[in-house]
């Protein structure tokens, strides 16, 4: 036969309605801490990504000068990094091991030649945004 006390023991199964309460509102208040912090660091790194990506293109970009004593025009883009173009006897490409990767927004990069401010060329990603101009993750990326 079971004690007054041990009724009670095996009667209690679960949790109560307050203790399930308590800890949905421990887990909210983790989630909103946690949580724009760890966004933050997803629009860090494909910055982060993105000028990588320009780092290595501008790399090509003067491998290929240095094959053929120029730089790409405009009209060809960073296209002529992997195939080559018309007449052009002193290509030897591809000077990227795989195609021309898009930005991490999902947009291609910009080449222009010349650059702007005197340079000989610039490889540009417009952010986040895809528009020219812009601060935090919006900012425009370049060579």
């Amino acid at each position: 036969m079971k004690t007054g006390m041990e009724k009670r023991r095996g009667a209690r199964r679960g949790f109560t309605l307050l203790e399930l309460l308590v800890v949905i509102a421990i887990i909210g208040l983790l989630a909103a801490y946690v949580g724009p912090r760890y966004f933050a660091q997803l629009g860090k790194s494909a910055t982060t990504t993105a000028k990588a990506q320009i780092d290595a293109l501008s790399k090509a970009v003067d491998t290929y000068r240095l094959d053929t004593g120029h730089f790409p025009t405009t009209e060809q883009g960073l296209n002529a990094l992997m195939v080559a173009p018309a007449s052009l006897a002193k290509w030897n490409g591809p000077y990227l091991s795989k195609a021309v990767p898009a930005d991490p927004w999902g947009r291609p990069y910009v080449y222009q030649s010349p650059g702007a401010g005197g340079r000989d060329y610039d490889v540009l990603s417009y952010g986040k945004d895809g528009v020219p101009g812009g601060t935090g993750e919006d900012a425009d990326l370049s060579n």
